[in-house]
Order: C-alpha cells, then structure tokens, then sequence
C-alpha cells in the first residue's frame, strides 16, 4: 500500500511541475539567462530578436562622452532605420517635470503643498471624494486616493482628448482609499497638478516648463505634443497583433533620448533647481521614471554608483503580455555592460 501511494505522489509531483513549467514566462527567462554580448550595440540589435520594432538607448557615464544607440526601424512602412535624433512619446516621465514644477512653485510661495484640492477647485468639493482632505503632496506622491481614469473600463481602446473628459471618468466615483492611507498610481493626480500650473502660472503647463526647466537646460528637442513637430520626426510605435502606426494619437510629451538623459542628469546633480528647490523636490517625488502608452515605452534612470544616466526608448508594446518585462531584462542587461565598460 505504501509503495503505491509512493507511487502516485510521484506521479502528481511530475504532473505539477510540467504543468508549472508551462506557465513558466519562458520569453522572459531566456531573454535574461542568454550570455551577454560584448557591446552594448550588440545588446540594442539583439532587443530586435526579443519582440521589438525599434530601440534607442541613451548613455551618459561621467567621465565620458554621451552616446546613442539604435537598432531597427524609426518608420517601418517606409523602411526608416531607427535615428538618434527622434522624437518619443515619454508617457509617465513627464510626471518628473511636472514634479520639479510643483517644488519650484512651493519654493516661491505660488502655491503650498499642505494646501487642499477643495482649497484649489472648490468646485471639486462633492465630485472628488475627500476633496478637502486631499494635499497637493498627497496627489504628487499618489497618496490621494483619487481613482485612476486611465484604469476605467477600455481606457486605451477609445483614449479622451481633453483635460475636462478624462476627469469626468472618475468624478463621483468613490475614493480608492482615504488620502495618505495607501498609495495608488494615478494619472488623475497629475492631470489636476498640470490644471493647477495653470491657474497658478497663467500659463500651459509647457510654457512654464519651457521657462523654468528646458529652456535654461537648453533643451531643444522636448514638446508639449505631437501637434508641435513634424510627425516625421516622431518614431513610429506599434501594439502587439496590430498593424496600425499609433504615432498619430496625441498622448503628451515628445521628447529626445539626448533631452530626456540631459534632463535627468541635472534632475539627479540638482542643477535643474535653484535655492530649496532641490530640498523640497527630493520630499515629494522620485528622481528616475518610466513611461508607458500604446506603442512607446521609456525607462529613464541615473545609477549613481557609476555615475550614469540611462534612458532606454522601445516602440513596440502589450499591456497583456511581458514586453514591458522583457524591456527591463533588456535595460537591466545594458546597464551591467554599462558598468562593466563595454559600452561601444
């Protein structure tokens, strides 16, 4: 009797881990146990063999000159490589702008980040749950509450247009937690931070960018929108299964490789800031981001132990899938040829 008991556990015991095996996210695992090439060229073009359309990847490691690389297509109905000097949808690292914008303004008494939403857009009061509880820290640092309008039902399938439709998404809907009692990512926050720039500024969010930030950056080649540049200058971006271009869909900033890794280069040394920018900066948000829309991906980041900033820009995605994974297998792989000095 005990032999076959033996037996059959032997026998759910291999029928579990084949069965385990099969869920196992192998694209993953062998995008990350294959051997490291000898360059981090090499490294960009095998991103082609992993999924993607187009890669550039920025480099800035002190003591070194910046350097771009590319591999694949910038425009594949047209059969344009991938270019150094393309424009990009950076998604969610513009919310380190919007950031530094905020700690610019709290240093110069335009706005207080102890003041409330209700304090802001008292006509927010009884659509915007806790709308007087809610502290513009809370809303930099995700610890609002306030839903998410990019994660109501078919978000990307029908992206809004404007400010006024994506809020009415989440208006009068309850709160995901009472504020500063959980954190939760939500685009909301900084859509009404980009609507407080400009009550407070009399100006676009951009504008006031462009003044403060990019303009004494000099920065060149970061844009409010596609609406700004010529489109042929904005590389293509595509969604797994789908063959349609998304680069015509307006989804915020556009920016360079160059623009985005010279911007978080002054973000991290501080020179972006002036008096206690810096000081308030580092108490409200982080200093290294990612971005993530339909067809672009971005992962910007300084490593402060080799002192370098890597900006990683991927043109092909799937929210369902594991190319945002295999993404970061592919960066994280750049950044150890990065710090092993074989980046040519």
């Amino acid at each position: 009797m005990k032999k076959k008991l033996h037996t059959i556990f032997r026998i759910v015991l291999l029928m579990s881990t084949a069965i385990s095996l099969f869920f196992v996210p192998w694209s993953i695992v062998w995008a990350w146990i294959v051997p490291l090439p000898n360059s981090v060229q090499e490294q960009v073009e095998e991103a082609l063999d992993r999924g993607f359309d187009g890669i550039i990847v920025y480099v800035d490691k002190a003591g070194e000159p910046p350097k771009t690389y590319t591999a694949g297509w910038h425009d594949w109905d047209h059969t344009i490589p991938a270019r150094k000097d393309a424009l990009f949808k950076i998604a969610s690292v513009s919310k380190l702008y919007h950031a530094v914008a905020i700690a610019k303004l709290a240093e110069a008494k335009q706005l207080s980040l102890d003041n409330t939403l209700a304090d802001y857009f008292p006509e927010l009061v009884g659509r915007i749950e806790y709308a007087d509880e809610i502290t513009l820290r809370m809303m930099v640092q995700h610890r609002s509450g306030i839903p998410n309008y990019t994660d109501t039902f078919n978000y990307w399938a029908n992206p809004k247009e404007t400010p006024e439709e994506n809020l009415a998404l989440i208006l009068d809907q309850p709160a995901t937690f009472k504020p500063g009692k959980g954190y939760e990512y939500s685009n909301t926050n900084y859509l009404l931070l980009s609507e407080l720039i400009k009550k407070v500024t009399g100006e676009s969010e951009f504008h006031y960018f462009k003044r403060e930030i990019l303009n004494p950056l000099k920065l060149k080649n970061t844009f409010a929108s596609i609406n700004d540049v010529d489109l042929d200058d904005v590389m293509s971006g595509r969604y797994e299964g789908y063959n349609t271009d998304l680069k015509t869909d307006d989804q915020g900033m556009v920016a360079t490789a160059q623009d985005v890794g010279k911007f978080l280069r002054a973000l991290n040394d501080g020179s972006v800031f002036k008096g206690g920018e810096r000081e308030i900066y580092a108490s409200i948000y982080v200093f290294n981001h990612t971005g993530l829309v339909p067809g672009y991906q971005t992962i910007a980041k300084y490593d402060e132990d080799m002192d370098a900033v890597i900006v990683q820009f991927t043109n092909t995605t799937n929210f369902k899938g594991y190319n945002w994974n295999i993404s970061e297998v592919i960066y994280n792989r750049i950044v150890k040829l990065v710090r092993r000095g074989q980046n040519e």
